[in-house]
């Protein structure tokens, strides 16, 4: 569905608006003759901003690709190319079918226009006829539950009624790509939720996705595969697990770094470490690193924690995730003041919906909840897996507790 073969951008940032006029012409008509004299120009008045250099992926029908990277590197003028709405400095996009961006707030909105007028418009622009659209209206409408203001002028609406509306409009033209630009984050919590639903149903029936965001649950959720990208090139491509913890260690590098606490990272196959401050090991007692449970099993588990350097408000956070890599639940457990190894002893009652757990260690520092600072972390080191189908003693994946009684007559 998608191509992307060699694709480089480069926006050309001019020192003063009048050199962004003169420095062209300029350079049109004397670059054959004073070549020198051209480049001299370019370098005083002009300086280039790669923001894509030699990016190459492939989408195929029916995959969803999550992009990620800090802030700066990229993303969102990938996807705008990839959306048509941007030109390539070099190499080439190839999409087939038809593609529905939600790339910026009200993006394809005239704000003199009506929300009602605005549907019609932006769906045209999409590719449905008048006749489509009318059927589809009333559903787009609904979804997008901004009440009267659907006949208001859209310069009239929050930032939250806008990115409502032209999320219906995108999810209702049955695209065969769906491109969404981290527009989910301005909705309120209610709307988010429903919008996500409405990305999965649509996945369902085969729609191609790019999505791109730092919400890295909703990667993990609704992308099969991941591409990270750091200062305009791919860095790492694969799986949503391993290209999150790339990106997870380059923040935590950068802040530790920015911290100047003198301290190193190392990234390793289930995570990362720092010198000085590791798990050791870590294990089910008499299981090893799997442990096969019924539902309602006791197991313990033992971690070493070697620490050499000294740590403000050490903690080691303890976490069981699902096999998408959803966390499920935790614990923060303070860590003593000590030097060298120390062995800590865990039980757990496994009361989970059959299924792949896995634990997921992290060694912080953390004077307070803000002010958390990830150090060490394991994904991978231990796995349960439960064997017990328990649908009918409760929903989801664990139980809550819970009292339900009648009322006696």
């Amino acid at each position: 569905m998608i191509r992307v073969s060699n694709l480089s951008k480069t926006y050309l940032i001019w020192l003063t608006p009048f050199s962004r006029l003169f420095v062209p012409l300029a350079v049109r008509i004397f670059r054959k003759a004073f070549p020198g004299y051209v480049a001299d120009l370019m370098q005083k008045y002009c300086q280039p901003i790669q923001a894509l250099i030699d990016v190459e992926f492939s989408v195929e029908s029916g995959d969803s690709l999550g992009i990620i990277g800090l802030n700066g590197s990229g993303k969102s003028t990938l996807l705008q190319i990839i959306a048509g709405t941007l030109q390539p400095s070099q190499g080439s996009v190839e999409v087939v079918g038809r593609v529905a961006a939600l790339l910026e707030l009200g993006s394809g909105f005239d704000p003199e226009f009506t929300g009602r007028e605005n549907v019609f418009l932006n769906a045209s622009i999409l590719g449905l006829s008048q006749q489509e659209i009318a059927a589809r209206y009333d559903a787009i409408v609904a979804f997008a539950d901004i009440g009267d203001f659907i006949d208001r002028p859209v310069k009239t609406y929050s930032s939250g009624m806008m990115v409502r509306l032209a999320f219906a409009v995108q999810v209702h033209v049955d695209p065969d790509v769906l491109i969404v630009d981290e527009a989910l984050s301005v909705g309120d919590a209610r709307f988010q939720a429903k919008a996500l639903t409405k990305i999965e149903e649509i996945l369902k029936r085969g729609t191609t996705l790019l999505f791109v965001g730092h919400d890295l649950s909703a990667v993990k959720s609704f992308c099969n595969r991941a591409l990270l990208l750091d200062k305009g090139r791919v860095i790492k491509s694969g799986i949503p697990d391993d290209v999150i913890a790339d990106y997870l260690y380059m923040v935590q590098k950068d802040r530790i770094e920015a911290a100047g606490l003198g301290v190193s990272l190392t990234r390793h196959d289930k995570g990362f470490v720092a010198t000085g401050y590791d798990i050791a090991s870590a294990e089910f007692i008499g299981l090893g690193q799997h442990a096969i449970l019924g539902y309602g099993d006791k197991v313990a588990l033992t971690i070493e924690i070697q620490k050499a350097i000294v740590v403000d408000a050490p903690f080691l956070i303890l976490d069981v995730i699902d096999n998408r890599g959803m966390q499920l639940s935790g614990r923060r457990i303070a860590i003593p003041d000590f030097m060298g190894v120390k062995r800590l002893t865990v039980s757990l009652d496994c009361t989970f919906q059959k299924g792949i757990y896995r634990i997921r260690m992290r060694l912080v520092s953390a004077p307070s909840i803000e002010l958390t600072m990830m150090m060490s972390r394991y994904d991978e080191l231990l796995s349960i897996e439960m064997i017990d189908d328990v649908r009918d003693k409760f929903t989801g994946l664990f139980p809550l507790p819970m009292d339900a009684q009648w009322d006696v007559d």
